[in-house]
């Protein structure tokens, strides 16, 4: 058995090699598999499609995207400025805090940014041989924007329509109304001005903090950037009127500011010395002045309308006058001792503990100061009775105009001249 068993197994043919068979369903039911189950070349068949390219990846919406839009243009005929109240284009920094990258964002506005503002004029100088062109073309400037607002402002108001429009703008009657802080009159408040107009003939501003300190300068800057005209004023309480032919689909182009530019080096404030004194007398001036009775205190974002006519009157027997400012921010109460040492004239002694301490000088002359006064006094009566006799009916004219006359405490009103306070100037 064993010996047939051997023989059978070396008898067997060897085993072949398997084959894998396809399904006959293919031939069956005739399945054609799809093109892209086929891997071939794009050289195979010249028809072939091309891949679908990806789409770019998602890109958050952004203001400062333009989309290969031209840059802005705008008719306005003045210098752009952060605040047109607290800079001044007389007071000439000592530096830049940052580069000068404009604050209306890239490519947005057709006017270089000079780290200051972004003039209307062009004064690079093409010649070193040439005059300087540029208070020639601002003059321009300012004689074409002088007779728009006039065209636009048209014939004066009558006491009638001016009464209804005081009325209109009052609380009781509408919410409505732009409130100027301690920046001032910002550039993007231009704007809701004029949205203000679209609607309105007439809008309520009201003003508290620095800028009150001199309200003249306030009330000339709103009439001259916006090309309105203010028809009443109770104590920082204002309403601007637009004008008889303002055309709110002719509305000036006013580019925004995507962000506030950074203040600009000044020249620092307290020095060693104090002009005409030794260090040991400023030193003692110093000690004095924080021990000087207070004249008055300041509250936060208050309305300081009488303070630069307080100042004046405390010089006529005090030569160091101190003010108290616990509670307001370092940049009010320097802002505020630039004006009172331009609106007085003062000299600034000291900010320590939170004390505005200025000093009247040793050429101090009260009479000067009472003859400005005087004369200004009879430069604003003038103006007022010209302005009465244009609008016709003098009693009526008067009667809007009692609240206003009640509120001209403050200095700034009296003095038509005087400078616009400069920005916070460099701490110490």
């Amino acid at each position: 058995m064993l010996l047939l068993a051997g023989l059978l197994r070396r008898a067997r043919p060897p085993r072949r090699p398997s084959v894998r068979r396809l399904s006959g369903l293919l031939d069956r039911y005739g399945f054609v598999p799809p093109a892209s189950l086929t891997p071939h070349s794009a050289s195979d068949d010249g028809g072939a499609k091309k891949r679908r390219p990806k789409k770019p990846p998602y890109r958050p919406p952004s203001s400062l995207d333009r989309g290969g839009r031209p840059a802005a243009r705008s008719d306005l005929l003045f210098d752009f400025r952060f605040s047109y109240t607290e800079s001044s284009p007389g007071d000439k920094p000592i530096g830049l805090r940052e580069p000068k990258y404009s604050p209306f964002g890239p490519g947005r506005l057709d006017r270089p940014w000079t780290g200051l503002c972004a003039p209307a004029v062009d004064t690079t100088l093409r010649d070193a041989h040439a005059d300087d062109p540029a208070p020639a073309a601002e003059r321009e400037l300012e004689e074409a924007r002088r007779r728009e607002r006039e065209r636009v402002l048209g014939e004066p108001l009558t006491p009638a329509e001016r009464a209804f429009l005081v009325s209109k703008c009052q609380k009781s009657r509408t919410k409505k109304q732009i409130n100027l802080g301690r920046d001032g009159l910002t550039h993007n408040m231009l704007n809701d001005i004029h949205n203000h107009w679209k609607n309105d003939e007439a809008v309520r501003v009201k003003c508290l903090g620095v800028p009150t300190v001199d309200m003249q300068n306030v009330c000339h800057q709103l009439e001259d950037k916006t090309g309105g005209l203010i028809i009443h004023r109770h104590g920082g309480q204002l309403i601007l009127y637009r004008g008889r032919h303002y055309n709110p689909k002719k509305r000036p182009v006013i580019p925004l500011m995507l962000w506030k530019p950074a203040e600009p080096v000044y020249p620092r404030l307290i020095k060693t010395t104090i002009e005409g004194l030794t260090v040991e007398e400023t030193k003692e001036m110093r000690k004095k002045g924080l021990y000087v009775p207070v004249l008055t205190k300041l509250a936060k974002n208050g309305y300081y309308a009488s303070l630069v006519p307080m100042v004046r009157d405390a010089f006529l027997t005090d030569e160091l006058v101190r003010i108290d400012s616990k509670g307001l921010p370092k940049s009010d109460y320097r802002k505020i001792g630039v004006k009172l040492r331009d609106l007085v004239p003062c000299i600034i002694v000291s900010f320590d503990k939170e004390q505005i301490i200025v000093w009247r000088g040793k050429d101090y002359n009260g009479t000067i100061q009472d003859n400005t006064q005087k004369t200004s006094v009879s430069v604003l009566e003038e103006e007022s009775a010209g302005a009465e006799s244009e609008n016709g009916d003098q009693e009526q004219a008067s009667s809007d105009w009692a609240s206003d006359e009640c509120s001209q405490l403050s200095s700034s009103d009296e003095m038509p001249d005087d400078k616009s306070a400069i920005s916070e100037a460099d701490s110490d």
